[in-house]
């Protein structure tokens, strides 16, 4: 009869292993670099604060889908094919329509995502070319995914996509019914271009590896939105608005209500990151942008709550504020409901996510990590009567 073995490790054999693969290089990509103790992040070569300052939401996207700015001409050609690519195929709108009211929206975008592949000319072609055509296809159509379900669970019929303007301002069109203002569409735009892209995060990770089993675009965007879904990723902003509305409602001093919950051992969201050991710097543009639109709509009580809270936390924990508290309070102050925060980053991270894609893609290697066993070896069969 074989002996049982316990297996013994010794981990310092194994420097490569960390939990939740901290450190760990796992791909070489152009798409963004962050430098987590300046507070820096760059997209394929372009500051985030220059984006900002600079750029639109579709010359991100041609930058992470091409690695290169495009010219006036290239960006005229890929706003018409992403205006014209807006519309949903008729099942996925019935879909939409008859799905619970109640249902998560990353949920409703999770699967309309995933209905999509099935009315994409499978004889299109492969290669750069076809990527892109993907990419265009998929980011076109998740405004009007979210959009649409935001309509409907509403009792309101969906807003058709307009033929023109850009995506920040269409998606403000079919959410609320009526055209954006221009300061209204510019700060869609800005908080679009911050979400886009951000290195091997979860979610990231999930398209690459689904890329990498040769599996299609739509594949791996759905796991990508199934990875951003939960609250340890994409649902922060969430949480975030959530607590400041628990403040409002029950009319505590936020400092006090901070303390508390530190004493409880409770998780403040949006506060520290994996990455940043200073402050983020999407927080840093989105905190400016917060006070600014707090002031136009009336929310000052909640931007002055968000700096009461991120000074106890620096007090008290000396952890700075990520995107996602800034965030929060940023697209509440444009009337937009919680539970659609993380619909938006990943409105915004699907650019990153097909960018990634194809960079896998081109130079691709069957993605197969491996597990270090720790369990015993060898064991004794015992029939299920005596166990």
């Amino acid at each position: 009869m074989a002996e049982s073995v316990k297996t013994e490790i010794d981990l310092s054999q194994y420097p490569h292993i960390n939990k939740g693969l901290d450190g760990i290089i796992a791909f070489s990509s152009r798409k963004s670099f962050i430098d987590g103790q300046k507070g820096e992040l760059i997209y394929d070569g372009y500051s985030i604060e220059t984006l900002a300052e600079n750029a639109t939401f579709e010359e991100v996207c041609f930058l992470l889908w091409h690695d290169r700015l495009p010219n006036q001409q290239e960006l005229d050609e890929l706003n018409k094919k992403m205006q014209k690519a807006r519309s949903l195929p008729e099942p996925v709108l019935q879909y939409i329509r008859n799905t619970s009211a109640s249902a998560e929206p990353m949920s409703v975008l999770r699967t309309g995502v995933s209905m999509l592949g099935d009315f994409y000319e499978t004889g299109k072609k492969n290669g750069p070319d076809g990527w892109v055509d993907k990419a265009i296809t998929i980011a076109a159509k998740m405004p009007t995914i979210i959009a649409a379900f935001d309509r409907i669970r509403n009792d309101k019929e969906p807003v058709s996509p307009l033929s023109d303007k850009n995506t920040a301002h269409n998606f403000l069109y079919m959410l609320n019914g009526e055209h954006p203002g221009e300061q209204a569409a510019k700060t869609m735009d800005l908080c679009l271009i911050l979400h886009a892209e951000h290195g091997m995060n979860a979610s990231t990770f999930t398209s690459r590896t689904i890329c990498a089993t040769e599996s299609d675009m739509f594949s791996a965007i759905t796991g990508a939105i199934g990875a951003l879904k939960g609250p340890l990723h994409g649902g922060a902003n969430q949480a975030v608005m959530n607590m400041l509305l628990e403040i409002e409602e029950q009319d505590a001093d936020p400092v006090e209500f901070v303390k508390e919950r530190l004493a409880n051992k409770e998780k403040i969201m949006g506060f520290g990151h994996r990455v940043y050991k200073t402050m983020d710097p999407r927080a840093r543009i989105l905190r400016s942008m917060s006070k600014q639109l707090s002031e136009e709509t009336g929310h000052v009580e909640l931007y002055n709550w968000s700096e009461a809270i991120l000074e106890t936390m620096k007090s008290e924990k000396n952890i700075d504020p990520n995107v996602d508290f800034f965030s929060a309070t940023v697209y509440y102050s444009m009337g937009i409901k919680p539970d659609l925060y993380t619909c938006i980053f990943s409105m915004s991270r699907v650019s990153g996510w097909t960018g990634h894609y194809i960079e896998q893609a081109e130079n691709n290697r069957l993605i197969r990590p491996r597990a270090l066993y720790i369990g015993e070896k060898n064991q004794d069969w015992v029939p299920v009567e005596e166990r």
